[in-house]
């Protein structure tokens, strides 16, 4: 029988280096990276704690006995009294015992969050927009700080933190062994105790690792500006399915401040403004906005009763209208995906223009909105944050023990790349599979084609023969 044109066998102890070599250069890649967002976002897990700590003079007040809270105004007045410059926004205090956010932008283009007493109308102090130790503890978990490139390197990381548990798994694959499948042997002087911690720490880990990876994708650079334009549809930015059918400005959403990431590209409505709301003679009428805004436009204290008719939950923040056609957006994201809500204001009328919340989101909106949720502990409260804090640590200990193992198994003065495969060509099959999820994360396809090109010049001066032992 002629078998001369049958497949050829691809060896198992082939395939196996072919997979560990991947998986070697996937963690040098981004164990790093996965160690600095475990560490940052196990402690923005406990964001509204960290905040109540490090700001309690600025966001607790004291309600004294029968007190009653001031006039929105009269706490808006009193925060530009204390800081010259034009209102942006306003958030009601959100408990009896929280203070009153004003959002100013200064003369200088700076922008402040001026935080009052309400029952007293006294200015607590101010920070810097978005500037809150929490604030600084996301933007460092993210790398916003250190441009584009950097939120590059962190995308390249959690695309990658995907294909690397996906070739763990096969790695720890028992293959008729027992040790090291869901026990430590050897101590941890030798290199067997770490090989074994990591691979079963990385079994009990990796589905929150991909869970993780993947939640936090929406907020990358490249992939997540992408899926936002097509998870929104093509209504004005709206979630498909959301009618809206009144004019639009070019302002967006995320101009105002930090909302949802399902509606960051959603335009503002116009306000339906015309000469009867503007006075006979251009001059400011009983009802001009606080702060300067367009003559005839409700005032600050109108606007914020309207919304406390709709039923908005505690902690909205209201953003003023910007310009003569622009409106006042109420938003408020609560740990309750079903409380979140966007409403639009006609500035003059206080008519509503548009009323939105979670499920008005297409189904693409909340699946990804419930992934962020629970990305970020807000989801199911305590057993959430629980969840995110073991896995953060399990993340390190990965990250860890891979290098304590790494160390120890390299020889002095060399990289300690894994062998190649005797069988060239199945590296070229496993870098093909690979390639798959590189398609789907474009930076992480682009750093693979890198890594081949960089593996086919180490793989000239390395022998198969050498360390074909276990990873």
């Amino acid at each position: 029988m002629n078998t001369s044109h049958a497949p050829a066998r691809v060896d198992a102890g082939d395939l196996y280096r072919a997979v560990w070599r991947w998986h070697f250069y996937a963690g040098l890649l981004v164990l790093p990276f996965l160690a600095w967002l475990a560490i940052t976002g196990g402690l923005y897990v406990f964001k509204d704690e960290i905040d109540g700590w490090f700001h309690r003079d600025l966001k607790v007040v004291s309600a004294a006995a029968g007190a009653a809270v001031r006039p929105h105004g009269e706490l808006v007045a009193a925060a530009l009294v204390a800081h010259t410059g034009t209102l942006r926004k306003y958030t009601p205090a959100p408990s009896t015992t929280g203070s009153a956010e004003v959002g100013i932008a200064s003369a200088s283009g700076e922008r402040l969050t001026v935080f009052v007493d309400p029952y007293r109308a006294q200015v607590l102090g101010t920070l810097p927009e978005a500037g809150s130790v929490a604030w600084t503890i996301r933007r460092l978990h993210s790398l916003k700080y250190f441009g584009p490139i950097a939120r590059g390197a962190i995308e390249i990381a959690a695309g990658w933190s995907i294909l690397l548990v996906l070739t763990g798994v096969y790695l720890w694959w028992p293959r008729g062994r027992r040790g090291g499948v869901v026990s430590v042997r050897g101590k941890p002087r030798q290199r067997l105790f770490w090989r074994d911690l990591h691979a079963v720490t990385g079994v009990l880990a990796g589905a929150m690792l991909v869970f993780l990876a993947i939640t936090g994708m929406p907020w990358s650079v490249l992939w997540g500006q992408q899926v936002n334009r097509w998870a929104n549809g093509h209504n004005f930015g709206y979630p498909a399915g959301v009618r809206v059918q009144v004019p639009m400005s070019q302002q967006r959403l995320q101009d105002a401040g930090p909302t949802t990431w399902s509606l960051e590209q959603a335009r503002l409505p116009h306000s339906a403004h015309d000469d009867g709301h503007s006075g006979h003679d251009g001059h400011p009428d009983a009802t001009r906005a606080t702060a300067g805004a367009t003559a005839g436009a409700l005032d600050l204290d109108a606007a914020l009763a309207i919304v406390d008719r709709l039923g908005l939950a505690p902690g909205y923040t209201l953003s003023l209208p910007v310009g003569p056609t622009g409106v006042y957006t109420a938003s408020v994201y609560p740990h309750d995906l079903a409380r979140q809500r966007v409403v639009h204001l006609d500035q003059y009328s206080g008519t509503v223009r548009l009323d939105m919340g979670y499920a008005d989101y297409g189904p693409m909106g909340r699946w990804l909105e419930w992934g962020i949720n629970a990305h970020m502990g807000q989801e199911f409260g305590v057993p959430n944050q629980a969840l995110l804090i073991v896995s953060c640590l399990g993340i390190v200990l990965l990250c860890v023990s891979a290098a304590v193992m790494w160390w120890k198994r390299r020889a002095v003065g060399a990289l300690g790349v894994p062998p190649p495969p005797a069988d060239r060509r199945t590296l070229r099959t496993v870098f093909a599979l690979l390639l798959v999820g590189g398609m789907a994360f474009p930076l992480v396809g682009a750093s693979l084609l890198i890594m081949f090109v960089l593996d086919r010049l180490l793989a000239g001066g390395t022998s198969p023969r050498q360390g074909v032992g276990r990873s």
